[in-house]
């Protein structure tokens, strides 16, 4: 991590007899906003957020790595998406946070989904990026999705860079260079846990339920989960705008760091004096 970026402070909580390695960056100009909330994408361990304190320097930003991602150590038994939504409830409680704005990053972003559900009274805003509403998702281009099951892309860096473009629809540059040297190799039964986790799962029978402004932001060249889920998610989600970030691939927020940032930024501070919504 270079000296200039702000370094979180990582501890291992016990959430239920769940060990969960978690990051939290305290703010660096204290508005008194909301904490932010952010859910990763399948496999991807808190190194790969090491930008988030610098992309939201004026809130608390908590995170953690999922069983068997990172160094989270696998649980024993696999897992349905209530449960890592009540962990992550469980794991404010312990930092002391109430309300916060949610942030999911495409498998993070169905999580993301069922955690502004479930609590939907300590959720002021929620923001997905590269995500679908489950099982009924417009699928990728098979070229990109072979890919995502291949070991390779976490222990070979020569093998990510090489299929960088077709695996995600964005182009290899530096910062898509320093996020491949930040992969670390989750367990293999962690990552079968993650995706057996939303097998069958979708939002869109509780998704009308979620009335907290929402911001839906998709890359147009992303090649694992098409524009056209972002537009299911606009139409299903009754506050909220669809953002779409021209020429951006699926990790929109690592090559187009300064551009997303901008727009989420600008989302959270309308009305941020506002209280949360309430559960309907």
């Amino acid at each position: 991590m270079a000296a200039s970026e702000p370094r979180p402070r990582i501890t291992m909580q016990d959430v239920d007899g769940v060990l969960l390695r978690t990051a939290f960056w305290a703010a660096r100009i204290d508005e008194g906003k909301r904490p932010l909330l952010f859910f990763n994408g399948i496999g991807a361990n808190l190194e790969l957020t090491h930008a988030l304190g610098d992309m939201f320097p004026d809130r608390d930003i908590i995170t953690f790595d999922v069983p068997g991602v990172g160094k989270s150590p696998v649980t024993q038994w696999p897992y349905r998406p209530w449960m890592l939504a009540r962990w992550a409830r469980k794991l404010l409680d312990q930092f002391g946070i109430d309300e916060v704005d949610v942030m999911g990053v495409s498998w993070g972003g169905a999580l993301a989904q069922q955690f502004a559900f479930q609590y939907r009274n300590r959720v002021g805003k929620l923001i997905l990026c590269a995500t679908t509403a489950g099982m009924t998702m417009v699928p990728g281009k098979p070229a990109s999705l072979s890919k995502m099951v291949d070991a390779r892309r976490y222990t070979d860096p020569n093998y990510m860079r090489d299929n960088f473009a077709t695996l995600y629809g964005d182009e290899a540059d530096a910062q898509a260079g320093e996020h491949i040297t930040r992969l670390m190799p989750p367990d293999p039964k962690g990552y079968i846990f993650q995706l057996l986790a939303f097998i069958g799962w979708s939002s869109l029978p509780f998704i009308r339920f979620l009335r907290m402004p929402a911001l839906v932001m998709m890359g147009d060249n992303d090649s694992i989960v098409p524009l056209a889920n972002g537009h299911i998610l606009k139409v299903a989600l009754p506050n909220s705008r669809l953002h779409v970030v021209e020429g951006g691939g699926h990790l929109f927020l690592v090559t187009r760091a300064a551009e997303t940032a901008s727009v989420i930024k600008e989302f959270l501070a309308e009305g941020d004096a506002l209280p949360a919504q309430a559960a309907a």
